[in-house]
Order: structure tokens, then sequence, then C-alpha cells
């Protein structure tokens, strides 16, 4: 295999007639899984503002209060490791149902739990079950003819953005003038709705397979050792992906800090302002068709780095710093909506055989860069506030930024 392209010769894809063709997808579809991967990944999400009185509720120490996000968090990386790269062996539409199956359930169970160990495990099944959602993705990239992948990827993509930044302000509401419990059961409702709808319109997607599944784990690490393309697009995104979790972890710390003294209602109004950076990912997969990529891929990793210049420009507590924040925060998720999509269409053209596989790994990487930036973002506004966060949040753009300028031109 070269190092820039995987090479299996005895794998290769196909699909029902109805799946694919020059016709492509239609905008219905499109819009179907957009919403669809929207809906799913708002359940890795629903918890994060709401760790406080969940905690309460089960009776956890603040010491392990973390357990709540992170449990869905290990589940959800172990789901993308493990699951996803079942789209190149099993019938798609099949598999996302069933996958969701497991969400649906396992949301059911959070929502009358009572007790740690109860709550914990269904969290970490509501984490594994939502990797359904890069099925679905590569399964769209499959329907798109090539000319149009990375536009249909990029609409997709909007569509799951959406669902992680309203996640949290729409958790914040219900719970305020309900109980966090509705949130969960809520989803419930929304996942068999959805389901429901996928297993009527989804078409078969049927992959030639010829490995087994602990051939295709193996084969998983020749692809991450072998595929610059996946190595390159995974770290600039994992690097992304951590100042992106590491700004919305500790921006909620700031805005309820004596600086601003928000309430929860405030801090789910401001998390709002984030979702205006969802619309980069279809222009980013327009940008992509039309071989822009490495231009886009620059100016994704500046927005970021710029964000967070713009945060010290003045102190918090004032008027303008707000503004400031939430013009931030807009150009932030603008960035890393649009780097993403753009990883992606990179990834997807190497082979319908790898998607599934190439899917996986990608977002395991940069999931991971996520999860590290979470952590990180909340010791370092307990060390040093909002300054030390805001220059770590900026030397990991830059570090991408360094990083690409190594990419030799191809």
């Amino acid at each position: 295999m070269g190092k820039d392209a995987p090479d299996n010769p005895a794998r290769r894809d196909v699909s029902t007639p109805s799946s694919s063709g020059d016709g492509g997808i239609s905008r219905w579809m499109t819009f179907l899984m957009a919403a669809s991967c929207g809906l799913i990944a708002a359940n890795l999400y629903y918890a994060q503002p709401l760790v406080g009185p969940i905690s309460q509720s089960l009776g956890l120490s603040p010491q392990v209060a973390g357990l709540i996000v992170t449990m869905t968090q290990i589940g959800y990386g172990t789901g993308l490791l493990l699951i996803v790269p079942l789209g190149d062996l099993f019938e798609n539409r099949r598999l996302i149902l069933c996958v969701m199956g497991l969400a649906t359930a396992a949301l059911i169970v959070a929502g009358f739990a009572t007790h740690p160990a109860v709550y914990l495990p269904a969290a970490l099944c509501i984490g594994i079950g939502s990797c359904a959602v890069q099925i679905l993705v590569p399964f769209a990239a499959h329907l798109a003819p090539d000319a149009k992948r990375g536009q249909v990827v990029g609409n997709v993509m909007s569509g799951l953005m959406f669902g992680i930044m309203l996640a949290r302000p729409i958790a914040s509401f219900i719970t305020e003038y309900s109980s966090w419990h509705v949130v969960f059961f809520a989803s419930t409702g929304v996942m068999i709705v959805l389901a429901a709808v996928l297993s009527r319109a989804l078409p078969e997607r049927r992959p030639v397979a010829s490995l087994k599944y602990g051939a295709l784990l193996v084969s998983m690490a020749h692809l991450a050792l072998k595929t610059r393309v996946l190595q390159r697009r995974a770290l600039y995104q994992a690097c992304l992906f951590g100042a992106f979790s590491l700004f919305w972890t500790a921006t909620p710390l700031l805005l309820a800090s004596p600086a601003f003294h928000m309430s929860q209602a405030g801090i789910a109004l401001f998390a709002l302002a984030g979702v205006a950076g969802a619309i980069a990912a279809p222009i980013a997969g327009r940008i992509a068709d039309r071989g822009w990529s490495r231009l886009a891929t620059v100016l994704s990793m500046s927005a970021v780095a710029i964000a967070f210049v713009m945060t010290r420009l003045v102190e918090p507590g004032s008027a303008l710093s707000l503004t400031l924040l939430v013009a931030a925060a807009i150009i932030l998720d603008f960035g890393v909506s649009a780097n993403v999509v753009l990883g992606q269409r990179a990834i997807y053209g190497l082979g319908a055989e790898y998607r599934g596989r190439l899917n996986g790994l990608y977002m395991a990487t940069f999931f991971m860069g996520g999860a590290i930036g979470s952590g990180i973002g909340a010791f370092a506004f307990a060390q040093g506030g909002w300054p030390l966060t805001a220059w770590i949040g900026l030397a990991l753009p830059v570090a991408a930024l360094a990083f690409f300028a190594t990419e030799r031109r191809t």
C-alpha cells in the first residue's frame, strides 16, 4: 500500500442500484441524513451543561462528577473504533438502525436512573449508540457523485454540527423549566420516530466483504500507519477540535465567574451564538469540490487562532468583551466546522471500500484531541483563569498551521 492511498484489490464496494448512480443523492435524502446526524449527535452533548443537577440527583461527589460526560465520550470513542468500521462489512441501513436501537434503550435507562450504577453504564451505551452518525456520513458520501461529494458531505456535516451546538442550550433550557430526566425522555421519543423514518427512507447499501471482523480491525492499523492523507488531516483536526473543546469547556466557567455573573439561561443563550458557525460545513464542501482545499485549510486554521486572539483584546467583564467573546465563538466554530469537512472530503476520495474504517480512524483521532482539550480547558482556567486558557487555545491552531506548512503540494 502506498503512503497516500489504501491498496487492497481484494475489496470492492457495491450497492443496490437505487442507492447511487448518475442522479446522485436527492435534496430530500441529504436533508434527512443531515437532520439525522444532528439529532443523534446531540445525545453526546445533552449532559455536558447538566453535570451539576445530574450529579446532585444521583449522589455523585464533585470529584467524580466528570464521569457523567467522560463515560459518554469513552463509549463514543469505542464505537468509532469498533462499530463504525462495520460499515465496510455489513448492510449500512440495518447497521445504523441496530446501533440507534442501542442508543434509544440507553436513553430510556438514563432517564429513569436514580443511582450512578445505573446512569453511568447507560451513558457509556449512549456514546456507543451515537456513533451511528459516523456510519451515516460515509453512507452519504457513497451516495454522492464524485463531483459533488464535498458538497453533500458538507451539507450532512452541517446537520451534525447544528446538533452538537444546539444540544447544550436545549438541555439547559429544558432542565431549567422541567427536569434533566425530561431531556433523555424527549430524546428517546425523537430516536424512535427517526428510526421509523430511516427504516423506510434509506436505500440499501451492501458492501462486498472478503474480510472477517478481526482482519478488518487489523487493516485499520495498516491504514493508520500508511495513509499519509489520513494522518495529516486527522492531526490537523485534532488540534482544532482540541481548541474547540477547550473553548466551550472554559467559557461557561468564565461567564459564570464574577466577571460576568451569568445564569444557566444566560450561558445557554451564549452557546446559541456558536450555532452560526455550522454554516461553514456546506461552504467548505463546495470549496473542496472546486479544488481549493489548501487555501480553505489555511483560512480555517487561521480563523480558530484569530478567535482566541479576539478574546484577549479586552479584559473580561465589559459589554465589549462579551461582544468579542460572542464573535470569537462564531468564528472559532466556523473554522472548526469547515476544516472537519475538508478532511472528510480528502479521505473519502481514497476509496469507497475504506470509507467506514477511514472515517472511524479520522473521527477517533480528533475526538481524542477534543477530550484532551476539554481536560486542559478546565485545568487551565482553574490555574490561570481565561488568560492562560486563551494562550493554550491559540497554541493549538498555530501548531496545526506549522504542521500544515510542511505538507507537500500534490
